[in-house]
C-alpha cells in the first residue's frame, strides 16, 4: 500500500498541459498495467470492480498559461502521484513504466526519469489535508421531471455524508472487515472546477483544503484509493499539508 511520485524529462520545452486531461493519464496507466498483467487489466476493466486507485494531475516544476488561454505550458520536468491499496496494481503500473519509460500524452513525448515510493504518514486523523486532484460527489436528483446526475458541493451535508458511505465502502474492500462510522470532515476551504471527463460529459469537482478525525482505517483508504468519486479517473487525491513527502527508496 503505497504511493509514487513519477517525474518524467519533456522532449521539448515548454511542453503543454491540457486542462482536461485525466482521461490521457488513465490511458497511461491502464496500458502499463495491462503490459505486466493483462489479467489485472482486465479485472480492472469490469464497471462493477473497485479499482482502489488514484492519482494526482499532471503537474510541472514550473509552470504558465499558454497566451491563448487554452492549456498551460510547461518547463524542466513533468510529475504526478499515484496512490493505490492495492499492491498488484502498484507492482503492474511501476513495472510497466520501468519497462517502457518512454511516454507520450497528449502528442508531448516524455522518459520517465524518476520514480519514487513515498511514505506514508503514521497517524491520519486530525490533520490536514490538500487535494491533488480535486474531489467529486455525485448523487441522482429529478430535474425537469428526469432523474439526473448532479455534482454535490462542500455546502451540502449530503457531500459529506457520501464521502464517509464512500470510504466505508472502500474499507471493506481494502480490509475485509465491518467498516467503522466514525469520520468528520471540515472544509477549509474550496475552490470548484469543471471538468470534461469524455467528449460531451462534464463533472464538477472541488480542490479543497480540509481537515479530517476519525478512524485511521477509514482516512486510510481516504489517502491511499481517493476520497469521493470516480478516483481511477483522476479524482480525489490527497496529501497531508505541511509534511514532506519522505522519499523511502529509488526505483529508476
Amino acid at each position: 500500500m503505497v504511493r509514487f511520485l513519477i517525474r518524467l524529462h519533456p522532449e521539448n520545452e515548454p511542453f503543454r498541459i491540457p486542462f482536461n486531461h485525466q482521461h490521457k493519464l488513465q490511458g497511461l496507466i491502464y496500458r502499463r498495467i495491462q503490459r505486466v498483467n493483462p489479467d489485472l487489466s482486465l479485472r480492472l476493466h469490469s464497471p462493477k470492480v473497485p479499482k482502489l486507485f488514484t492519482y494526482s494531475l499532471f503537474m510541472a516544476e514550473r509552470r504558465e498559461l499558454a497566451e491563448d488561454r487554452s492549456s498551460l505550458l510547461g518547463y524542466r520536468r513533468g510529475f504526478f502521484y499515484f496512490s493505490t491499496a492495492v499492491p498488484e496494481i502498484a507492482e503492474a503500473f511501476i513495472g510497466g513504466l520501468l519497462q517502457k519509460p518512454e511516454v507520450e500524452l497528449w502528442g508531448e513525448r516524455f522518459i520517465v526519469e524518476e520514480v519514487k515510493a513515498i511514505a506514508e504518514p503514521q497517524k491520519l486523523s486530525g490533520r490536514k489535508f490538500v487535494t491533488l486532484s480535486p474531489v467529486a460527489v455525485t448523487t441522482r436528483r429529478i430535474q425537469f421531471g428526469r432523474p439526473r446526475s448532479y455534482d454535490l458541493s462542500p455546502a451540502e451535508p449530503e457531500f459529506y455524508e457520501l464521502i464517509r458511505e464512500n470510504l466505508r465502502e472502500k474499507y471493506l474492500h481494502i480490509f475485509g472487515s465491518k467498516p467503522p462510522e466514525d469520520f468528520e470532515m471540515k472544509v477549509l476551504n474550496a475552490k470548484p472546477k469543471r471538468f470534461e471527463v469524455k467528449p460531451g460529459i462534464f463533472q464538477v469537482a472541488w480542490h479543497l483544503v480540509f481537515r479530517a478525525k476519525g478512524d485511521e482505517g477509514l482516512l486510510r483508504a481516504g489517502y491511499l484509493a481517493g476520497f469521493g468519486e470516480k478516483n481511477s479517473i483522476g479524482f480525489g487525491m490527497v496529501k497531508v499539508d505541511g509534511r514532506k513527502m519522505k522519499k523511502t527508496r529509488r526505483e529508476v
